[in-house]
């Protein structure tokens, strides 16, 4: 499709479809409070699998779920998801006990893997080679949006309404979003040729949710306990049948072998490098601002607020700079790592703006980095396999998002009270983020042209 197909309305309608999906990742912490509280009386191993429930579940359809738009059409598969995030919100809202509470938010979570591929994969479709780079930029400032958006209005349900309220909330706004992404989204055409493999589904789904059982459970169970061990034992030897069973398939979810690319590789591990240090933040910033510095919910959700400006900001200027992806990434990852290193340094005594003087290094990271990233994994791929690129690439943003919080929650849980943890904790995942950086750099080699990322070409191939 030319350029000009990706009309503003429709950018602005997958945008915000997103936003949304995102937004319910982080919204839940800020009301572990109240619903600890609640009538439903849930105990400390459900309000984990309240909050877990949704990452777990979105994170690991995620993959199949982007082949699924690639195959059957991506603005079914979108529809379909926002049908199904309402759903599960509406089933939240009403749940009478904490089981139908975490089954809602898995079945919003499936909503949420639907959506997200769904999305960049219209995006790449509609935006044509040189409009890619700012479709990318406005895609990646939504996912960062949804993480404040969260955060904040989370926040607000805390402090003026109740949790009910925040999931029902949610029923009529996805209502209008489908209604807005039916009347301005073009269909894609869909790509037969892209298999669905039962089996290898089946194999990868389980897999993923079983590493990610193990990284979310981690530091509640201990890194050592059978419990955890056998997860990640379980999700190791499914992920391998499923990368054999793969390498044999006529007709594979996703060939394996597409990993042999320096470039998806680094690309992959910048924005698990980049959530990483982004949830991370988001996961010690709520604790320092309530328990430290004594705010309210409301006032917590607005403080992080900073967060905004450079992720608003700094993608449009990035987007300029997309035909040299390899320094304007390296830039971005190093300064979402000084921005922690930084952090590391707050106490009860730091004023507020010196605070805020870092949130806004990590978020002036953050909008340097993560379009390149994006674009550089959906051009590994072929075109036709948009949303499976997406869907690679997302995973690679949760299960990072997910190691973020397993790190800085164990490096915490082993000091004597938050305020003696937080400096150690951040400092701790700034020292990953930074190394980490180097080997993304390493991977991305030469710098490559525009042309290379617009057309999906390896850099060996420009």
């Amino acid at each position: 499709m030319p350029s000009h197909a990706l009309k503003r309305s429709t950018l602005l309608a997958l945008c915000a479809c997103v936003l949304v999906a995102q937004s319910m990742v982080a919204a839940i912490n800020l009301l572990i409070p109240q619903l600890s509280a609640s009538s439903l009386h849930p105990s400390h191993t459900q309000i984990l699998w309240t909050v877990d429930a949704y990452v777990i579940v979105f994170a690991g359809l995620l993959i199949p779920a982007g082949a699924l738009g690639d195959r059957h059409g991506r603005k079914g598969a979108l529809l379909a998801g926002l049908g199904l995030f309402a759903l599960g919100a509406a089933t939240s809202a009403i749940a009478p006990d904490p089981a139908v509470l975490i089954a809602g938010r898995g079945i919003s979570g499936a909503g949420a893997a639907l959506i997200t591929p769904a999305t960049m994969s219209i995006l790449v479709h509609l935006a044509g080679p040189q409009g890619r780079a700012r479709a990318m930029a406005s895609w990646t400032l939504a996912m960062g949006l949804g993480g404040l958006a969260g955060n904040l209005g989370g926040g607000l349900a805390g402090q003026f309404l109740t949790w009910r309220a925040l999931f029902a909330v949610m029923i009529p706004l996805a209502a209008l979003l489908a209604l807005t992404v039916a009347l301005t989204t073009p269909r894609t055409d869909p790509s037969p040729r892209n298999g669905l493999d039962p089996l290898g589904t089946l194999l990868l789904t389980a897999g993923l949710v079983a590493v990610l059982f193990g990284i979310i459970e981690g530091p509640d169970h201990g890194w050592a306990s059978p419990r955890i061990l056998g997860s990640f034992a379980t999700g190791a030897a499914l992920i391998t049948a499923f990368t054999l069973g793969s390498l044999r398939s006529r007709s594979p979810l996703f060939d394996p072998r597409v990993f042999r690319s320096s470039r998806l590789r680094a690309t992959s591990l910048g924005l698990m490098t980049g959530f990483f240090g982004l949830f991370a933040l988001f996961f010690v910033n709520s604790q320092y601002l309530q328990e430290v510095k004594g705010y309210g919910p409301a006032v917590t959700g607005v403080a992080i607020v900073p967060l905004i400006v450079g992720m608003a900001l700094v993608p449009k200027l990035a987007a300029r700079w997309s035909a040299h992806p390899r320094p304007v990434i390296g830039s971005g990852l190093a300064l979402i790592g000084l921005g922690l290193l930084g952090a590391s340094t707050a106490d009860a005594g730091t004023p507020y703006p010196v605070y805020a003087g870092w949130l806004l290094v990590i978020s002036a990271g953050t909008g340097l980095s993560m379009p390149a990233l994006t674009l550089g994994v959906v051009t590994s791929l072929p075109p036709h396999q948009a949303g499976l690129g997406s869907g690679l690439g997302t995973s690679a943003r949760e299960i990072g998002a997910a190691l973020g919080v397993a790190v800085a929650g164990t490096v915490l849980a082993g000091h004597a009270g938050f305020a003696l943890g937080m400096g150690p904790a951040l400092r701790a995942v700034a020292v990953a983020v930074l190394a980490a950086t180097a080997l993304v750099m390493t991977g991305l080699g030469a710098p490559v042209s525009r042309r290379s990322f617009d057309n999906g070409l390896n850099p060996t191939e420009s």
